[in-house]
């Protein structure tokens, strides 16, 4: 008998199985029969599939919590979405749309040409030398403190002065290499919310189970369809019945009258980035059809239909009768979501007059009252209205997150 016969019978063998303890003291490594040879079995690899440095592309960004574990709170979710728009405008990456839950989130992100979004970077025809570079540095405080370029600044002119230029343009170099890359920018994202998390749970280790998973997305309807699942998100798990009263979503951001999320819906929808205003409620329309609940009846149970969590039939079919088109108090509660605790809301001269009264409580600099509250709420306008750049900063919500 051969000694690839005798590895054939020795699998044959039936052994007992062995226990948990048992593996643990197996050597490592497993292997096969193939093509009459003993061969090493590798764990299969799931490799990313991107769209290549030569123009634009868009992808869908998954990552989960360990464990799945439940772990983010209204806080915690208020945290991560600056952190994601705020890591977006920095490597100029494009968020279109969004949902955050306790356990997991999703993006859907429009990643520019890299050789494109770097020109802007360069000097100009007619241009004084280094406008390109003072750019530069000046996109560099969309992430960094005043304290910190101006340090980059001295120790640039250092280096200069000692004969370093190579070296001066390395530093430069490395903030480039950091725009226009989807592993860095989500990566950045998740360190960036993990040392922020730790320190305010008082917790060491990892928060995120694994690597992300991607998808690259064609533009057109698989783009639209892939935006409305992200955005129905809260209604499947049956936290809320319509995506726009779920605080940490695209939609309902968008709603509340945020012009980074109207642009990224509009995007996704190739409109004009300024047309939220008469592309905002087909949107809405594509949601009620996408969303719809289905219901148990005979006929899915013929027909092993899959019974599914939704927005309501009603709800849906009277959404369809406006064109999907929202009131002015709907279009206010949802922007109430987004304003900071003692926030004042009414027409300008009752602003103006809060404002006189308490002068002293708003910046030397601040010259304006309140600020409109959008175009479908005219003559409303706000005050301490404390922004975070589009939208509002950290304030408590009772909207529960969950999976």
């Amino acid at each position: 008998m051969s000694s690839n016969n005798a590895v054939n019978d020795d699998d044959s063998l039936g052994e007992k199985p062995l226990s948990r303890l048992e593996m643990l003291e197996c050597q490592s490594g497993a292997a096969v029969m193939r093509n009459g040879q003993i061969c090493r079995v590798r764990p299969p690899i799931r490799r990313r599939v991107l769209g290549g440095s030569n123009g634009s592309f868009c992808y869908h960004v998954m990552t989960r919590t360990c464990g799945a574990d439940r772990m983010l709170d209204a806080e915690d979710l208020e945290g991560l979405r600056i952190i994601i728009r705020k890591i977006a405008l920095f490597s100029g990456v494009k968020v279109m749309t969004y949902c955050l839950l306790s356990n997991h989130w999703h993006l859907l992100v429009k990643v520019p040409s890299r050789d494109r979004f770097l020109s802007q970077f360069e000097d100009r025809r007619g241009e004084a030398e280094g406008s390109g570079e003072a750019r530069l540095i000046g996109h560099l405080a969309t992430l960094y403190s005043r304290a910190y370029i101006n340090q980059l600044k001295l120790e640039l002119a250092d280096m200069r002065e000692r004969g370093l230029e190579d070296a001066a343009m390395e530093i430069l170099e490395k903030y480039k290499r950091r725009f226009c890359d989807l592993s860095l920018y989500v990566k950045e994202v998740k360190e960036r919310f993990s040392r922020w998390y730790n320190r305010k749970h008082q917790r060491v280790g990892t928060l995120w189970a694994g690597r992300f998973k991607s998808v690259l997305v064609e533009n057109g309807e698989a783009l639209r369809t892939m935006a409305a699942y992200i955005d129905l998100n809260p209604v499947r798990a049956g936290i809320v019945d319509d995506p726009k009263d779920y605080r940490w979503c695209g939609y309902a951001e968008a709603v509340a009258g945020s012009r980074h999320a109207r642009r990224g819906l509009c995007m996704v929808m190739q409109k004009p980035q300024d047309s939220w205003n008469d592309c905002g409620s087909w949107y809405r329309c594509w949601l009620m059809l996408d969303g719809e609940q289905v219901e148990a009846d005979e006929m899915t149970k013929i027909n092993h239909a899959k019974i599914r969590k939704g927005i309501p039939q009603e709800k849906v079919e009277n959404t369809l009768k406006v064109e999907g088109k929202l009131t002015a108090g709907e279009c206010l509660l949802s922007r109430l979501k987004y304003l900071s605790d003692g926030a004042a809301i009414g027409s300008k001269s009752f602003l103006d007059t809060l404002f006189a009264k308490h002068r002293e409580s708003f910046g030397k600099g601040r010259r304006l009252a309140g600020k409109p509250l959008g175009e479908s709420l005219t003559g409303l306008y706000s005050l301490f209205g404390k922004m975070e750049k589009d939208l509002g900063s950290s304030s408590s919500s009772k909207t529960k997150a969950k999976e």
